[in-house]
């Protein structure tokens, strides 16, 4: 039977092992020593859940965090193109305008959440346009649709394409995006989450959440209570 002390040293040595293996590539781009778990961190988001978060917690630059994105985009061989985003918090659009001054790809997200603030940074010159009059957006041969779901912010959104549920921090597994920041409201996120349970979508298309973990909507629908009603 694993025991606690056991799964703490598994940890520790996973860990150094992937802090040694990113040494080298830390000396080679001048990264904050304690840079070499910033991937880390973005691939698994545990408890600190902000790139504001990250930043802060590991003594890097904020500008690391775009920086590491443009790096992979350039690695993997493709051109970014596009940046579809669900709302306009901090911790999501971080990197947005480094990213589109990088590589001019375009920024879609609705102009209610450009405001320029701490919580809302982004401004409306960052925003190639809004989402489309018929809530359709074709890119090559992937059409998402938008759904208006305001809630989490005022200006949220959720987009599904080819069986997946992009859904922000609106839906997330069993729970729901906060309500308590400026712009947020509990009575606009019931309704945004009564539109989702009632979309002519599959129970198995796959809702990808902007926090935590995975889930199907079909799970949603019957199990988290936010969705299903049994919370009020």
């Amino acid at each position: 039977m694993t025991n606690a002390y056991q799964v703490y040293t598994g940890a520790r040595q996973l860990l150094e092992g992937y802090a040694a293996a990113m040494q080298p590539l830390c000396r080679r781009e001048g990264l904050a020593p304690n840079g070499v778990d910033i991937l880390l961190f973005l691939a698994n988001n545990p408890g600190l859940d902000t790139a504001r978060d990250i930043c802060t917690y590991r003594g890097l630059k904020p500008g690391i965090v775009s920086f590491h994105v443009e790096k992979l985009v350039q690695e993997s061989g493709c051109e970014l193109e596009y940046i579809l985003l669900t709302h306009g918090h901090y911790d999501h659009v971080g990197a947005v305008a480094a990213l589109k001054k990088a590589t001019g790809c375009k920024v879609y997200m609705d102009p209610v959440d450009a405001q320029g603030s701490q919580l809302l940074p982004l401004t409306p010159d960052v925003l190639t346009d809004n989402w489309p009059a018929n809530d359709e957006l074709t890119i090559d041969e992937l059409t998402f649709k938008i759904y208006h779901t305001p809630g989490h912010t005022g200006g949220g959104v959720c987009l599904s394409c080819y069986g997946l549920l992009f859904s922000g921090d609106t839906l997330f597994a069993g729970s729901c995006g906060r309500t308590d920041f400026p712009g947020g409201s509990m009575q606009e996120m019931a309704k945004s989450l009564s539109l989702l349970a009632e979309l002519p979508l599959p129970d198995a298309t796959k809702v990808l959440p902007g926090h935590e973990g995975f889930s199907t909507l079909g799970q949603e629908r019957s199990t988290n209570p936010y969705m299903n009603g049994a919370w009020y």
